[in-house]
């Protein structure tokens, strides 16, 4: 893959090397500058004239801070005279801003896609998105990824005999109900109502869950506040075992601590679509990888071929 340049930003570099090795490629560097009046300056120290350059860059803590840095990759590639640019996104922060559900407030998930393609982005790959609405943002093509084989290849090593997979919330029920059908199992969902970013509530559990094994599976977890309110409901219900499951663990304010201690909870299992702190984690914690998936994505939209096709099978162990 001669004509490929892969860089990435400080956010998840782990995640970059680990997509760079399973591409056959080196991982490009970068430099990532202060000025003494705080603003950033960002050079990518290798040939990117012609090239199909891709930028790895998740928007986590600290979002703002990783934004600005993307935005200067992007612009530094175009100012590079780069063939295409396209940004891989393995976590959209700003996509849960993507409806105006109150009067006089920003819509971030269209503002920040925006911004990208100004500073120069030609293509998004991005990893489960918050609502499928988000791709629409976007004037320039994306090819949205998710994580559903990777969880259903670890889940598969268990008896499914008896499972129901568990959304938090009716707006996550589908990606639930595919993930069910991935594993034969059945599907229920909560009746949720959010009344602030770490307050939720949720009256009931539309579904069967009571003596079996509950997968509850969500697209991400960040204060684990939606979490633990659904796991007071199935509990009122009597499931036989309980496991957690998500894309995207931001695991914000000690979130993966509390869920952790939950002594029910058997396991919570999530990708590294976002990196989580070595001291952070726990015995429960299991992290799958990503990046043979990416890498893929990334090769075929270096030669042209179709990335939804990446879909046509499940992935198995």
């Amino acid at each position: 893959m001669r004509d490929i340049a892969v860089f990435s930003g400080s956010a998840h570099p782990e995640l970059a090397q680990e997509v760079c090795a399973h591409l056959g490629v080196p991982l490009s560097p970068t430099r990532v500058s202060r000025f003494a009046n705080d603003c950033l300056e960002v050079q990518l120290q290798a040939n990117c004239r012609e090239r199909d350059v891709f930028l790895i860059q998740p928007l986590v803590k600290p979002v703002q801070e990783h934004l600005v840095e993307l935005l200067l990759m992007c612009d530094a590639a175009r100012g590079a005279s780069a063939g295409r640019i396209t940004v891989v996104m393995p976590h959209y922060s700003y996509a849960r801003s993507d409806k105006k559900d109150a009067p006089r407030i920003s819509l971030g998930g269209r503002l920040v896609a925006d911004l990208m393609v100004a500073a120069g982005a030609s293509r998004v790959l991005a990893v489960t998105l918050h609502s499928p609405q988000v791709h629409g943002f976007f004037s320039v093509p994306v090819d949205h990824l998710h994580a559903l084989r990777e969880l259903a290849a670890h889940f598969r090593r268990y008896d499914l005999s008896r499972t129901t997979v568990v959304s938090p919330d009716l707006g996550n029920a589908k990606e639930a109900a595919a993930f069910a059908r991935m594993l034969g199992a059945q599907v229920a969902a909560g009746a949720k109502q959010r009344f602030a970013d770490d307050r939720v509530s949720i009256n009931s559990v539309i579904g069967d869950v009571a003596d079996r094994d509950v997968i509850v599976l969500d697209d991400e977890i960040a204060k684990g506040s939606t979490v633990l309110e659904l796991l007071d409901r199935l509990r009122e219900l009597g499931p036989r075992s309980i496991r957690v499951a998500c894309t995207h663990g931001l695991f914000a304010d000690g979130a993966l601590k509390r869920i952790g201690e939950q002594s029910d909870v058997l396991e919570i299992v999530c990708t590294n679509t976002v990196p989580v702190a070595a001291q952070e984690r726990t015995d429960k914690l299991r992290i799958l990888t990503v990046a043979p998936a990416l890498a893929e994505a990334v090769r075929r939209i270096h030669n042209g071929e179709s990335v939804s096709a990446l879909f046509d099978a499940p992935r198995t162990e």
